[in-house]
């Protein structure tokens, strides 16, 4: 794929994920996707969205900046959403949250089929911090 169409690809992948469309993002995943520190494969890969998206059902993702080149992705995006179901054993606490995250995608023939991105660390401090 050139570049243009990398960025269009991504485009329409978060655009997807702002829907929080599972089957149009199932379409944009190679079956047997690798994911760095995460379970491989689509379903495991939708799970993880289907978690997110009930614990934080007006989650949208923001594009800052995205580099493409080759086979590759390279994206820079702020999430945000209000917490109002349990994500990853976390109860609900209301809070909006807004985190940046950074992610590297490898494509072949329009689907992902290796990921790397940051962890939910700052998501997880987020809803966890006391506050005064």
């Amino acid at each position: 794929m050139e570049p243009w169409q990398l960025h269009e690809w991504f485009a329409d992948y978060i655009d997807a994920a702002n829907r929080h469309d599972l089957n149009a993002i199932r379409g944009l995943v190679h079956a047997e996707v690798r994911r760095a520190h995460r379970p491989a494969g689509v379903e495991a890969w939708i799970a993880d969205l289907d978690d997110l998206f009930h614990a934080f059902p007006d989650w949208r993702w923001r594009i800052i900046q995205v580099v493409a080149e080759d086979d590759r992705i390279a994206a820079l995006v702020r999430g945000s959403g209000t917490h109002a179901g349990v994500w990853e054993g976390i109860a609900p606490t209301r809070r909006h949250v807004n985190v940046a995250e950074f992610a590297v995608y490898t494509l072949t023939a329009g689907l992902v089929t290796a990921f790397s991105g940051s962890e939910p660390f700052e998501l997880r401090a987020q809803l966890t911090e006391s506050r005064v």
